[in-house]
């Protein structure tokens, strides 16, 4: 998704949780996942690709990262920890199928996106989750946009390009997309405080 729909994403879902300080933090590890450093050759960190396995090894990655770091009190590394992980549970749903598979149960009369549940097994199961692939060089040039309405055609319905829902131009499913996120990004949060005791949950949440 884009920045600030991660920033959005970020506040609603966090933001009567932690300290500001500590929300500034984790805000900073979040995007800074969309630098340039982080665009190429990292699918993990936005489940490009189908990297579906790994995408959830990176995002337990940082959770054990988070831990330690709460532990030994390098808490700004914790919540460092937590903005990565968030924004690849984040952009799951941007930028796979999952939303499509969701409302496909639906038949054209769907609940509102308040309603979509994020980690229905039988959909991260299914054969038919798959996310947008990357075919370089004409996906970076989709980005440019007057290039896009020339490039768009020329690229697989399987790109990214065609499958992203990273802002509310991509019609009705973004906002699927962002209520999910919303909910993963709580369900994130609850998943590591489960971990950690009452005290370390005090320093974690500033």
């Amino acid at each position: 998704m884009e920045t600030r729909y991660h920033d959005e994403i970020l506040n609603e879902a966090l933001g009567d949780s932690f300290s500001p300080r500590a929300l500034q933090k984790i805000r900073e590890g979040n995007v800074a996942q969309d630098n340039l450093r982080g665009q190429i050759g990292h699918d993990e960190y936005h489940f490009d690709n189908n990297a579906f396995e790994a995408g959830n090894a990176y995002i337990e990655e940082n959770r054990r990262e988070l831990l330690r770091a709460v532990k030994e009190r390098r808490v700004e590394d914790a919540w460092a920890a937590f903005g990565r992980l968030t924004h690849a549970a984040q952009d799951f749903y941007a930028h796979s199928n999952y939303v499509a598979l969701w409302l496909a149960r639906f038949d054209g009369d769907a609940p509102p996106p308040s309603d979509i549940e994020p980690l229905e097994e039988a959909i991260l199961q299914s054969p038919e989750l798959h996310s947008g692939k990357l075919y370089y060089p004409l996906e970076a040039l989709s980005y440019i946009p007057f290039l896009r309405r020339f490039v768009l055609p020329l690229l697989p319905r399987d790109s990214h390009a065609w499958m992203n829902l990273d802002f509310p131009e991509r019609g009705v499913a973004f906002f699927y997309a962002k209520e999910a996120a919303i909910k993963r990004t709580r369900e994130e949060l609850a998943r590591t405080l489960a971990l950690l005791s009452p005290e370390e949950q005090r320093v974690f949440l500033d």
